[in-house]
């Protein structure tokens, strides 16, 4: 039977985690052979090698966040619920659209979700990185990995960074506010924003992340309204180059010393709970916030399955698909977009 509509294919981005303490190394090795990560002169012969040592050290080091959390990370499992959750609100608007999972560093990878997509026969894409800002880091490498991989004659559209877009910002604040409901006077609780850290010479170079971030606990603090006294923090740092700081760990070093005793972390360049959220920040930073006398410390959840988030990944990709089709809807009217999004050739 000919299909009458176009599929869309929307590939969601994410990098990925060990679901085994036993995949903990492989796939650090993975992560670190990526020369968007780990790049000097000569890098084509040392970075096999380099990868090796560094991921065997950092396995050791690691691996206790993993075992706190159930012996391997929940990020497949929250990412395709993501893709699924979006998949069917996308068939609710009237998309015949399916939903794919890129992990970059460990299973389903890049090129397994491009072997669904064939077999899905898709008629154009969309690339849905999960990173709400852009780093080269992140998104970046991610891109290049389906440029890789990817050489199909099929429409690509991509999502670009989507941490000022409403629906997102509001799904984010309605976490915040859970995690300040458990505070018995939330207006008294130091809200602070931890981020994945990256080294300062990829910022150096042009990178906008640390901007981003920034713009977005702006963002997030004009639109949630809050009257707390806030900051922002950076962990997950590896190796001895300089990353951006300061560290969550000195952060709560200091908010010890200012006699501030409430604190509310909010992951905030993270769209699922995984090993640095549920393993370095509930775990070990509440460990050490006990140690530090602080009476109460609560974390903001993931987004996960968010519903206003599915809604915002939703939007997300019509206005991918819209900026795709603006020269049709030039032609015949706004009021076309959708009948030509779904109409056959």
């Amino acid at each position: 039977m000919t299909r009458t509509t176009r599929r869309v294919g929307v590939v969601l981005f994410q990098l990925g985690g060990p679901d085994t303490l036993a995949a903990i190394e492989p796939f650090l090795f993975n992560l670190f052979c990526d020369p968007d990560i780990i790049d000097f002169p000569f890098a084509r012969i040392g970075r096999k090698p380099l990868a090796k040592l560094i991921s065997a050290t950092r396995a050791r080091k690691v691996q206790h966040h993993y075992a706190t959390i159930g012996g391997g990370s929940p990020i497949r499992r929250f990412t395709e619920a993501q893709a699924c959750a979006l998949q069917s609100e996308l068939g609710r608007q009237g998309f015949d659209a399916r939903c794919f999972v890129a992990m970059r560093y460990w299973h389903p990878f890049t090129r397994e979700a491009i072997a669904q997509i064939r077999e899905a026969q898709c008629d154009e894409i969309v690339l849905l990185p999960l990173y709400p800002q852009y780093s080269s880091t992140t998104t970046g490498s991610s891109l290049n990995e389906w440029q890789r991989h990817f050489h199909d004659d099929i429409p690509v559209h991509n999502v670009g960074p989507f941490y000022r877009h409403p629906m997102y910002l509001d799904a984010v604040i309605e976490k915040i506010e859970q995690a300040l409901a458990k505070f018995q006077e939330p207006d008294r609780a130091e809200i602070i924003f931890s981020a994945h850290s990256v080294p300062l010479s990829v910022i150096a170079q042009g990178d906008p992340y640390q901007r981003h971030v920034e713009e977005t606990v702006q963002l997030l603090m004009e639109r949630g309204g809050w009257p707390n006294h806030h900051r922002l923090c950076y962990q997950s740092k590896v190796g001895a180059s300089k990353w951006l700081q300061p560290t969550l760990r000195r952060t709560l070093h200091e908010l010890a010393k200012e006699q501030i005793r409430e604190v509310c972390i909010v992951p905030v360049a993270f769209v699922s709970d995984h090993v640095e959220t549920l393993g370095e920040i509930d775990h070990e930073a509440r460990e050490l916030a006990h140690r530090l006398g602080f009476r109460q410390f609560e974390m903001s959840e993931g987004l996960n399955d968010s519903p206003k988030f599915v809604v915002a990944l939703a939007q997300l990709v019509f206005e991918a698909l819209e900026k795709a089709l603006q020269p049709i809807v030039n032609r015949a009217g706004a009021g076309q977009l959708v009948p030509a999004l779904v109409a056959g050739d």
